[in-house]
């Protein structure tokens, strides 16, 4: 299963990492054909949804890694059981912030696939399949909280603990800049 949730992060890191190159692609794609006097119709759209799904295709990996910001400046204050329970109150609420957005963005993008609402941008699809990356986004980031969460109630150390371990090991202190 440990095999299983690493590469599924890892999975959502590579395809976030796609999106940003897709971005990438689209906007040199534009500039060259805008020169060559041509237009690339809906380039904006096809970027919009490219940086959409890179933050949310992203969110699990860096989460994973200890990228994200947290409150480890009041956690780090606190010794001993007060931030145990401070870390796992952390953690319940960062799961159920993450689980409640995944099912109202699922519910969203059900309801637009439901209607048949297409995108309002020049590229004429259903809107539902760019907004796949969102749903997709959320869920692993909940199932990677889920995952964290289990593993600090076990007494383990956490990924972004682990993470930070690693960075401190390496003497890399760029997190605290």
């Amino acid at each position: 299963m440990r095999r299983f949730l690493d590469r599924l992060y890892a999975a959502s890191g590579a395809l976030a990492a796609v999106c940003l190159a897709g971005i990438a692609v689209v906007m040199l794609l534009q500039a060259g054909l805008r020169a060559a006097g041509f237009l690339l119709r809906g380039a904006d759209d096809m970027v919009a949804w490219f940086c959409a799904a890179s933050a949310f295709l992203a969110l699990a990996y860096t989460f994973r890694h200890g990228e994200h910001v947290r409150v480890s400046l009041l956690l780090n204050g606190l010794g001993g059981r007060a931030r145990r329970h401070a870390e796992t109150f952390c953690l319940v609420a960062a799961l159920i912030v993450a689980a409640y957005t995944a099912w109202a963005v699922s519910s969203f993008v059900l309801e637009s696939w439901k209607f048949g609402e297409l995108a309002q941008g020049l590229i004429q699809i259903p809107i539902w399949i760019p907004q796949l990356s969102l749903v997709l986004g959320t869920l692993v980031l909940s199932v990677s909280v889920a995952d964290d969460l289990v593993a600090h109630l076990r007494g383990d150390k956490t990924a972004y603990q682990l993470a930070e371990d690693a960075r401190r090991a390496q003497a890399d202190f760029s997190d605290q800049l």
